[in-house]
């Protein structure tokens, strides 16, 4: 089958990459997104998201008269739908007591009867967002079908989820294997047609709901592992042993790779796609709902770990000690890294934002440093304008996110430019006798040896 032209519905993330490379590769396209900065900032051949490449492939495509934005769709051969999916603002499910969250499919649906007016016989319609089961076959369809015609017989209707990992995405659009979920096998056949235009990896053409379900698959199976890192790393302290020495000795069995634990799970796939799983069959995903409700509460783990630092450092003082309930009270706590995971400016879901709104409820005076995205409009968080602003009057250091940059720190610098004495670490990005070394106060999420050693120095 043949595309001469294409039209993708969100440029974000995954739109916008999308519709670079097939551009690049030779097929006209249209992106379409109802955020007019985002279109009138491709109009102009600029861009307001990070992904290491994009601004090269987006400028490649504009010079090459193939890519364009527009607010509203038009008549094309292939329709791709890559808008977001989050969840219900206010609304939740219930099963047995146990509170679920509810995907928000409006912008699927917007997007969807935006297509109707130019959907012809012949064309093809791919949803890509991460959604729940049964989505393409009971949401997508009817919808589409309102133009007259009928979804497998004269359109051609798939799912294929993206499955790339972001500051790889231009890469693993190319080179991984693409799913390709059709409502039939000629909708499933002609879906291959359109993204071998450029996928080097293998094409596996399957149903749509199987392809659905594989997305969800993917980043559940991750969720869940990084719930039982983040309860290792709870029993760790509990036990007094150092959680990241103890994974490390555990992997070295040849059938064990656990996961690293952090401040919790962020982003728009792994730390939402397993509550479509909760959403369609609650009865049936009680280790799915308890592996998100780990991972969700995760931030508060993180906050008594502050907290403790803070007493620890009292109790080391003659006559020190302070009520638990009022530890934070106008502590001033420089919070290193917003996005939900090292080197991308992506901020959505992530457990970082959570923590700094945990730690201010408690009384709190936080300044949040995220080099990936200096000028983030964080509701109720004050944004530092450098490192150096972050931590200058700090009373300890939190680092919530592995960004190189950080990684990178000298502890001797660091102390001649703040008031701080403790560093908290959560991500096992520094190293312990360093920062000892330079006068901190030293502890890591999940390390009860770090503590130990606070007292022995």
């Amino acid at each position: 089958m043949k595309f001469n032209k294409i039209c993708i519905l969100g440029l974000g993330y995954i739109g916008l990459p999308t519709a670079s490379t097939f551009a690049v590769n030779g097929v006209k396209v249209l992106g379409v997104d109802v955020n007019t900065k985002v279109v009138d900032a491709l109009k102009k051949g600029e861009i307001i998201i990070h992904e290491p490449g994009l601004r090269d492939v987006v400028t490649q495509a504009i010079h090459s008269g193939n890519l364009s934005a527009s607010p509203k769709p038009e008549e094309a051969d292939a329709f791709l739908i890559a808008v977001p999916t989050p969840f219900k603002e206010h609304e939740y499910g219930d099963f047995d007591g146990r509170k679920y969250k509810l995907a928000d499919m409006g912008a699927v649906i917007s997007a969807t009867e935006a297509i109707v007016p130019f959907l012809r016989k012949g064309n093809l319609v791919v949803l890509e967002s991460t959604s729940p089961p049964r989505t393409t076959i009971d949401l997508v369809a009817p919808i589409l079908e309102r133009s007259g015609l009928k979804a497998g017989s004269d359109f051609f209707l798939c799912y294929s989820p993206e499955r790339v990992l972001p500051g790889q995405i231009l890469r693993e659009l190319i080179e991984n294997a693409r799913v390709i979920g059709g409502v039939t096998p000629e909708s499933a056949k002609a879906g291959h047609d359109l993204y071998a235009t450029f996928v080097k990896g293998k094409i596996i053409e399957t149903d749509s709901t199987t392809a659905e379900m594989v997305k969800i698959m993917e980043n559940t199976t991750r969720d869940v592992n990084i719930a039982i890192a983040n309860e290792f790393a709870r029993l760790a302290e509990k036990f007094g042993v150092d959680v990241w020495e103890a994974i490390s000795l555990a992997n070295l069995h040849p059938r064990i790779n656990i996961l690293s634990p952090g401040p919790g799970v962020g982003g728009h796939c792994i730390s939402v796609d397993p509550w479509f799983f909760v959403e369609a069959a609650p009865e049936l995903t009680p280790l799915i709902y308890h592996a998100r409700y780990v991972n969700d509460t995760q931030p508060h783990f993180v906050v008594e770990k502050v907290k403790q630092a803070f007493k620890d450092d009292q109790a080391a003082v003659p006559g020190g000690g302070e009520a638990a309930s009022s530890i934070l009270l106008n502590k001033k706590i420089a919070a290193l890294g917003l996005a939900y995971k090292p080197d991308v400016d992506d901020l959505r879901e992530s457990p970082a934002n959570e923590v700094v709104h945990l730690l201010q409820k408690e009384g709190a005076q936080v300044k949040a440093w995220e080099p990936f995205k200096p000028d983030a409009k964080m509701d109720g968080i004050t944004m530092a304008a450098s490192l150096s602003d972050a931590i200058k009057d700090a009373d300890l250091i939190l680092l919530l996110v592995k960004h190189t940059e950080f990684v990178t720190l000298k502890p001797e610098e660091i102390a001649s430019q703040t008031t701080a004495r403790i560093a908290i670490d959560t991500v096992n990005a520094w190293k312990m006798d360093e920062w000892q070394k330079a006068g901190f106060q030293f502890h890591r999420l999940g390390d009860a040896k770090s503590s130990i050693q606070n007292h022995k120095s």
